[in-house]
């Protein structure tokens, strides 16, 4: 099955369907607008102001982690791992995304990974996260997972984070950019047993 999804560099994703949605949007070179932009954590590399301009009309719904109220002039919902709400028609739900035996991405901080259907097709973009327990608990046909190392999972814990997951098809992210190369997303791949679409960069 072929999904409506685009990579646009980095964690970045689109998926194009009866609402358009983006996550994490960070030097994007597309600006068609956005009905729900989905936000994991305020990294610079996750929340940037410029590209949420870009693609943001006064229809558009900005959802974030709790850091604080900024200067953007788009409608924002603030919210915490464990909720669970529907935007558009688009059904959201925030689970933990966080390190362990790092300190980039605390627990305590409060990121966020989405899981959330649109078309009856469900994804789940991890954020910035290591392999975590409440992994377990996610069901998702499509899985957008950091394979960068360093501030996240490498190749081999994010195939092991597909291995427990199961998705129809997982996608390689968090490479290409700040961190991580295309053979962190290829050995990815390799080690994976499910379908794995290694994304080439949308214009």
């Amino acid at each position: 099955m072929k999904y409506p999804f685009h990579w646009l560099g980095h964690s970045g994703i689109r998926i194009d369907g009866s609402k358009r949605v983006y996550i994490d949007p960070y030097q994007i070179g597309c600006d068609d607008p956005a009905d729900v932009i989905l936000i994991t954590h305020e990294h610079y590399d996750h929340f940037s102001k410029v590209d949420i301009l870009k693609i943001s009309t006064v229809d558009t719904i900005l959802v974030k982690p709790g850091m604080s109220r900024n200067e953007l002039s788009v409608e924002q919902r603030t919210v915490i791992p464990g909720q669970q709400f529907e935007l558009q028609g688009v059904s959201i739900q925030t689970v933990p995304s966080y390190n362990i035996g790092k300190p980039f991405h605390p627990s305590d901080s409060h990121n966020v990974g989405y899981v959330f259907s649109l078309d009856d097709v469900t994804y789940y973009h991890a954020g910035d996260t290591d392999l975590i327990p409440e992994m377990t608990a996610i069901q998702c046909d499509v899985a957008f997972l950091p394979v960068g190392g360093t501030y996240t999972m490498n190749p081999e814990e994010a195939a092991k984070a597909a291995e427990i997951l199961r998705p129809k098809m997982a996608v390689p992210i968090h490479w290409g950019s700040v961190v991580g190369t295309r053979r962190d997303a290829e050995t990815f791949s390799k080690l994976c047993s499910c379908d794995v679409n290694v994304p080439e960069l949308y214009p």
